[in-house]
């Protein structure tokens, strides 16, 4: 059984495991930290929301939207969501990510954003093909990265 919930800060540390686990499969290009993950995960000021997928009382997946801002490293328009989302390798093709995307898009919602991005490695199958299947569409060039939007109803 998988409980869908908004992350807490006691799950930093499976939150980094999740990450590490897609670092070790080639799908991610750097490992990360317990204080990065804290940074990037629990910012207040720009987060929306961020839901995990625990499994065991294991988190093995979450997904991260916050608020663009002027200067975000993925040159994204102010105002728009920035969508991230990371599943452990195991446990990937088992409708982890559908149901976090929808609670994601629920807050989006609420949260009035019109737009959200995924901006996905260029050789990351995987999150291409999920992107894809959630509506996302590619909408400009990014290098090593390709930028997709989903357009909020």
């Amino acid at each position: 059984m998988t409980e869908i919930r908004p992350a807490r800060p006691t799950d930093a540390e499976d939150m980094v495991e999740v990450q590490n686990a897609i670092y070790r499969a080639g799908l991610r290009a750097s490992p990360v930290d317990l204080a990065s993950v804290c940074e990037r995960y629990f910012d207040r000021e720009h987060g929306v929301a961020c839901t995990v997928a625990e499994q065991e009382g294991r988190v093995v997946g979450f997904q991260s939207l916050k608020r663009a801002w002027q200067g975000n490293p993925y040159d994204v328009a102010e105002g728009w969501g920035i969508i991230g989302t990371h599943i452990r390798p195991d446990a990937g093709r088992s409708g982890l990510g559908r149901r976090l995307f929808a609670t994601s898009l629920a807050a989006a919602k609420a949260a009035g954003l019109r737009h959200i991005d995924a901006t996905i490695g260029a050789d990351n199958s995987p999150a291409l093909a999920y992107y894809a299947a959630m509506g996302f569409t590619p909408y400009r060039e990014g290098g090593d990265a390709i930028p997709h939007r989903f357009d909020v109803e």
